[in-house]
């Protein structure tokens, strides 16, 4: 599984999962904090669809995290204030490049992260279409 795959699956449903992954990558490990959990602000880059054109559309605020086990380095970006999950991806993310084999166990997660995740968004898109107007009832 890909970075940003693995990255959304334990934001957007295994915050909790994410927490205990690192916990135990900590307990047989030694990790080392490179850059503590730092705040800072990230311009948002957009393209106008007429002119094709980049322009920055906002700030938004995030954490990011550095993290080093043996020779093999992480990183932890989420957004808003959240130090504790960007550690913890942070640590996730240094496991896998350092190919630990804890991380050969974290498949069957990871799965069902995935399977947790398209059920939320059909839930999403079931509640949006329940409320779409049918044009062509309207007009008789």
């Amino acid at each position: 599984m890909k970075r940003a795959e693995r990255t959304k699956l334990l934001i957007e449903v295994g915050r909790e999962l994410a927490l205990q992954l690192a916990a135990t990558i900590c307990e047989q490990y030694d990790v080392e904090e490179i850059s503590p959990p730092t705040e800072g602000l990230v311009m948002i880059k957009m393209r106008e669809t007429a002119q094709q054109s980049l322009f920055y559309i906002g700030e938004v605020l995030v954490t990011e995290t550095k993290v080093k086990i043996g020779s093999h380095y992480g990183v932890g970006l989420v957004k808003e204030s959240e130090p504790e999950l960007s550690k913890a991806l942070a640590i996730i993310d240094a496991a896998y490049a350092a190919k630990l084999p804890e991380t050969s166990t974290w498949a069957a997660h990871f799965e069902l992260l995935a399977q947790q995740l398209h059920i939320n968004e059909q839930q999403i898109k079931r509640s949006i279409e329940r409320t779409n107007v049918s044009f062509d009832t309207m007009a008789t």
